[in-house]
């Protein structure tokens, strides 16, 4: 299988990566990463199998370190890569209030309490929210700690 992403480590790179290796104070995904990428090195001419198999990592995670290097560079090959999918509360403080307020409300006709999914629908009823899921309003309400007459 030809390997689509070379890696050239300069001298430099390649006394840092031995440098994490032997320092011992880094994280353990960071020195195996070091030592794959040590192994991958166009110099060793080590195969994706062998290193696998020396590391006990799959042939894919052997890839996925390779191609970080070649793209991104030696800091994101060795560290762990950040979650690039970042949301917004549904709910913020407003919304929540109005939540809370909803709850602390007389029951609708017919029940003697609130439940998750009555509030939530009421919250998409009422316009204050297009929608929100379930669990959203369990933890919302879960972190004001209310007590609903319980005892």
């Amino acid at each position: 299988m030809v390997k689509k992403y070379i890696v050239r480590l300069s001298d430099e790179e390649e006394q840092s990566l031995k440098e994490i290796i032997s320092n011992g104070k880094h994280a353990a995904k960071k020195i195996l990463h070091a030592n794959i990428l040590l192994k991958a090195d166009e110099r060793y001419s080590w195969s994706d199998e062998l290193i696998g198999n020396v590391f006990d990592v799959s042939i894919c995670t052997v890839q996925r370190v390779r191609q970080r290097l070649v793209e991104e560079g030696l800091e994101s090959a060795l560290c762990r890569k950040k979650h690039s999918r970042t949301r917004s509360r549904k709910l913020d403080g407003e919304k929540e209030a109005k939540l809370v307020a909803l709850a602390c409300s007389k029951a609708p006709d017919g029940r003697t309490r609130w439940t998750i999914n009555l509030l939530k629908d009421k919250l998409i009823e009422l316009n204050i929210i297009d929608s929100v899921g379930r669990e959203t309003v369990r933890q919302t309400l879960k972190k004001t700690k209310l007590n609903h007459g319980k005892k």
